[in-house]
């Protein structure tokens, strides 16, 4: 047995929604060192992900595209199917999220968040299915990572309700998902993150050191913890690991004491 025998991911063709930035390129540069044949990314502003693909290479391929819409997914079915016979690794990572004080709480805020972050994730993964089917076996299954969060594990104190009720909802997800899908050699799972830095989590992209102080390990989460979880489950390592999701955040959930409650961890309530 050999490190490569459990991580390689080579030969492997995969899509990272919401690659361009933040948690998603962290899972495309982790894809990208284990050896990935082609890693395409969707995202919704071509400018982020022509610089994404300058950046990491020829091997991350881009498509534009708003997959908040049944239609936006076809279309981004419709591309990849016109460009690959089969895709071997599907991260759902694309989301939103919403603040606002409870009497205030708008609709709008709860419509867009729960279709991105619980709708896209099942639709996309439906409208996929062939792709990840062609070429699935049990020696070889395909994987379908959804990036849900710790604030579907336990609540934060912000009031970002459908946010943390869609992450919730999302691990639940995939748990059902998972039991279906693993008949036909398809192999669902989660990651939960912690504080990263994205624009979804500016406390921890632009005050780092106020984000660590509310995480055990005092330090945000950064690019290898991030694409070494996505790789472990992507890869033989990972063809074990069925519906779980893997917390990856420091300590938050399983090793912060009650009193501090009021960390700022999770998804920022101005990332709408």
């Amino acid at each position: 047995m050999t490190l490569e025998d459990l991580f390689s991911l080579k030969g492997r063709v995969a899509l990272v929604t919401g690659g361009s930035r933040g948690i998603g390129r962290m899972i495309v540069e982790g894809f990208l060192a284990a050896g990935a044949e082609r890693v395409y990314i969707s995202a919704r502003k071509i400018n982020e992900i022509e610089e994404t693909c300058a950046a990491l290479g020829e091997r991350v391929i881009g498509i534009q595209g708003d997959i908040s819409t049944l239609e936006g997914i076809e279309r981004l079915v419709e591309e990849l199917s016109a460009r690959e016979s089969q895709l071997d690794i599907l991260v759902n990572n694309a989301g939103a999220a919403w603040g606002s004080d409870y009497t205030d709480f708008p609709e709008a805020g709860w419509d867009k968040v729960m279709d991105l972050n619980v709708k896209t994730p099942f639709f996309l993964t439906q409208r996929l299915h062939t792709l990840l089917t062609a070429g699935a076996s049990q020696e070889q299954p395909a994987k379908v990572i959804n990036i849900a969060s710790i604030d579907g594990l336990r609540i934060n104190p912000w009031e970002t309700y459908s946010y943390q009720a869609s992450k919730a909802a999302l691990i639940h997800l995939t748990r059902r998902m998972a039991a279906r899908l693993v008949k036909d050699h398809v192999y669902v799972t989660a990651i939960a993150p912690g504080a990263f830095p994205s624009s979804m989590n500016k406390v921890a992209r632009d005050a780092e050191d106020q984000a660590a102080a509310g995480i055990p390990n005092k330090r945000v989460g950064n690019k290898f913890d991030m694409g070494g979880s996505a790789v472990y489950l992507a890869s033989r390592a990972g063809n074990y690991t069925i519906g779980e999701t893997l917390t990856v955040d420091g300590g938050i959930v399983n090793a912060l004491l009650p009193t501090h409650f009021a960390d700022p961890s999770g998804a920022d309530p101005a990332a709408h």
